[in-house]
């Protein structure tokens, strides 16, 4: 996905892609966000610097790609790739992470495909 701002975003889209994706592909400085309590994808914003509309639009995407995506209010946490971790013997895509943000946002399905680049 690119956002207005031209910046990319990665979005697993199962277990094992989002293992790959937040443990091999990116980079440390990265951010990373996930649904709060409830399934989803793993979504990586590919800066170390994101604007706040960056990370509004980050947000969305990983949104709307859990279980939350008809949900009007979805709460979203993000945090830098390298506060995220996986524990020993975790299921493929169970991460643990700490000192995340969150923010409150609805997904909309035009905002979000409008971003995705194939």
């Amino acid at each position: 996905f690119k956002l207005s701002s031209g910046k990319t975003v990665f979005v697993g889209k199962n277990n094992y892609q989002n293992d790959w994706l937040t443990l091999k592909k990116a980079n440390k400085n990265d951010y990373w966000f996930h649904v709060k309590n409830m399934p989803g994808s793993h979504v990586i914003l590919r800066d170390d610097q994101p604007t706040p509309e960056d990370i509004k639009e980050a947000a969305e995407i990983a949104a709307f790609f859990s279980k939350g995506k008809l949900s009007a209010h979805v709460q979203v946490d993000y945090v830098q790739d390298k506060r995220v971790k996986k524990p020993n013997g975790a299921k493929p895509g169970f991460v643990i992470y700490t000192g995340q943000n969150s923010i409150e946002v609805t997904p909309e399905e035009k905002s979000v495909m409008s971003k995705r680049i194939d």
